[in-house]
């Protein structure tokens, strides 16, 4: 990074309409001392970064140019907001990011002005900008809509329902395509620039407008010849075919680092008539940074790090990462079976499906940011014999329910869903947080959903859902390192909807699904030590139930606690209403359920937001005890 002047403007500017108080030729010094703030600000913290520094001149010229927070600004998922964040009046918490208490890492209505739309998932930002353009168009305010959406996101298929709806919103629409990745665009320089300036300048604009005014009055096919010239010269010169088709008027590409070139190119572009309007900027992820210009992810996510080095603060060794289990094992499966094949969207790496992909490319498939189309794909490979998994964050999955419950459940096709960052997920909070997933699965006919206690049983259930042709079945398991127990040299072929029992007791029962295990068996030792003898049974599956055994734990116990990281309507409300069924809570058995809150969590260390959740071994502990006060014949009172 080049020296910067000596006088620091970013102590000058709180907001926006500060920032519009300096002068053009300020604006380089700002934007320098702007990265170097990110870079710190996130060596502190950790998060992601290359994104972010990416975006450093095209959010100065953005907030310098448009009238923010007037209006509306839409960064599509969000992980590239921290300079923006520190320019819109939140640099003094710039270092609490993603922290209990802290800045959200991505953007949040509540949390500014300046944020006047919530994202951490893709391709919601055209959508989102329009609704406010079309808002202010009919309340007759002020007001635009800009969208800023990079162009992984473009692979959405959202990205352009929106923009076939778009027409309406007029020059109130502005979205801006960072291209940081995928090289759509021709090389950008000073000619590229010069022609973006020219055709979105007033004149040219009014020209093209009269040009279309007379082509009215024309016969139709000197008409329709004029309107494929201007078309053809365009798309030949600039490009952008595509998302003039679409009703966009197209400006660049232009080089989103160079200020000179991006300020009179969008001062054009809020000032036209002309719209809706799309912005083709240029961009290098991790610019101005060399470590993370060097790295082969940019540093998109870092661990805290040392800013002169950029060597980032390692974790010290543990146990493998559950999604590193996974994607060994299914490695192993497709090595006996060429029928395996693995689908992600656009998350090689985080499903720990790149190994996969290094063995066997010709049977992986990265769909991009597109997960209805990945569950409808898998569909397509199981009809035709296929044995495909399709591995996605349980997050993500919401995207593409109507998928899971039309192409995948209604047909009883075997797709392996292999549901990653299942349960809460620390610091990138309730937008990230696994949730819902067993309950919007386990309510579906026809399905199999399974919850692996520890990194082992994780082995057994993807060799089991490799061998599980008769419908559709999922595994879900957290973010994270497991807990250290041995993997096992060979998998089991799990019996399905059938659950074992890890500790025998007598008086206490604790129904765990997934890896609240792990506290349940500490819980099971207190309760122990106050003389309440504990069962721990490890449920395996949310659906089918094992009836069997919990029939046969609610009837010789006389508490039962239901356990597990997902909301209400899960394992837990299956249970109750089995012993509904069954008429067993009727004899006066004490059976609660334990589950995530009906709220969404901050985000937060992982252990902290689970016991704020209640569901730690001392919540488990004071669960029983407390259903026992309430025995009428004082059980825990005797015993405490």
């Amino acid at each position: 990074m080049a020296d910067l002047p000596s006088t620091p403007l970013l102590d000058t500017v709180s907001t926006p309409d500060d920032l519009r108080k300096l002068r053009p030729d300020q604006l380089r010094q700002l934007a320098d001392e702007l990265r170097t703030e990110t870079i710190s600000a996130v060596g502190t913290t950790g998060g992601h970064l290359g994104s972010g520094l990416g975006v450093v001149e095209l959010t100065t010229a953005i907030h310098y140019v448009f009238d923010t927070p007037r209006d509306r600004l839409v960064w599509d998922v969000g992980h590239q907001c921290y300079p923006h964040k520190i320019l819109t009046g939140r640099r003094d918490r710039i270092r609490t990011l993603r922290q209990g208490g802290g800045l959200s890492g991505f953007t949040k209505r509540s949390e500014s002005e300046y944020d006047p739309f919530g994202a951490a998932h893709s391709s919601t930002s055209i959508s989102a900008a329009l609704g406010f353009a079309i808002a202010n168009k009919i309340a007759g305010t002020p007001g635009k809509g800009i969208a800023v959406i990079g162009d992984g996101a473009m692979s959405a298929g959202m990205a352009y329902e929106a923009m076939n709806n778009a027409a309406q919103a007029g020059n109130r629409l502005v979205v801006i395509l960072n291209d940081n990745d995928m090289s759509i665009a021709p090389p950008v320089g000073g000619l590229s620039a010069y022609l973006s300036r020219i055709v979105s300048s007033r004149e040219f604009l009014g020209f093209r407008d009269l040009a279309r005014k007379l082509a009215k009055r024309l016969p139709r096919p000197i008409a329709s010849g004029m309107r494929k010239t201007d078309e053809f010269a365009r798309g030949m010169t600039m490009g952008g075919t595509l998302f003039e088709e679409l009703g966009f008027y197209y400006v660049g590409p232009i080089d989103g680092h160079n200020l000179e070139h991006l300020i009179p190119v969008l001062e054009n572009v809020r000032d036209a008539e002309e719209g809706p309007i799309l912005v083709h900027v240029v961009t290098k992820k991790g610019k101005g940074y060399g470590p993370a210009e060097a790295a082969a992810d940019k540093y998109h996510g870092v661990q805290k790090f040392d800013v002169i080095s950029g060597v980032q603060t390692k974790a010290p060794p543990g146990p493998p990462q559950y999604q590193n289990v996974f994607g060994a094992q299914l490695v192993a499966e497709a090595a006996k079976d060429p029928r395996i094949c693995a689908i992600t969207a656009a998350m090689p790496s985080g499903t720990g499906l790149d190994a996969f992909a290094k063995a066997y490319p010709d049977r992986f498939f990265d769909v991009g940011i597109a997960e209805q189309h990945g569950v409808t794909f898998a569909a397509g490979l199981a009809a035709q014999g296929m044995r495909p998994f399709c591995a996605i964050y349980s997050t993500f999955l919401q995207r593409a329910y109507d998928q899971v419950v039309h192409d995948v459940a209604i047909q009883n096709l075997p797709v392996r869903f292999a549901i990653d960052r299942a349960g809460l997920v620390g610091a990138d909070g309730a937008t990230h947080a696994g949730s819902f997933d067993v309950t919007y699965l386990a309510t579906l006919p026809n399905f199999v959903v399974m919850a692996a206690a520890d990194e082992a049983e994780l082995v057994h259930m993807t060799h089991t859902a490799a061998q599980y042709d008769t419908g559709p079945i999922a595994v879900r398991y957290p973010r994270g390192n497991g807990t250290g127990v041995a993997l096992p040299e060979t998998p089991q072929l799990l019996e399905i909807g059938k659950g074992r029992v890890v500790r025998e007791g007598k008086t206490v029962a604790i129904l765990s699904l997934g890896t609240r295990l792990e506290e349940a068996l500490k819980a099971a030792e207190v309760l122990e030590a106050k003389g309440l003898s504990t069962t721990v049974a490890d449920l395996r599956f949310a659906k089918p139930l094992d009836v069997d055994l919990i029939r046969k734990l609610l009837t010789t116990h006389e508490v039962a606690v239901t356990i597990e990281e997902n909301s209400v309507g899960g394992f837990g409300a299956h249970v109750l209403t089995m012993a509904s069924d069954e008429g067993l809570i009727d004899g006066g058995l004490k059976l609660r359920t334990l589950r995530l809150p009906d709220v969404y969590q901050e985000q937060d260390k992982p252990e902290v937001q689970y016991a704020e959740a209640g569901l730690d071994a001392t919540a488990l502990v004071d669960t029983v005890l407390k259903a026992l006060r309430h025995n009428s014949g004082g059980v825990a009172e005797a015993r405490a």
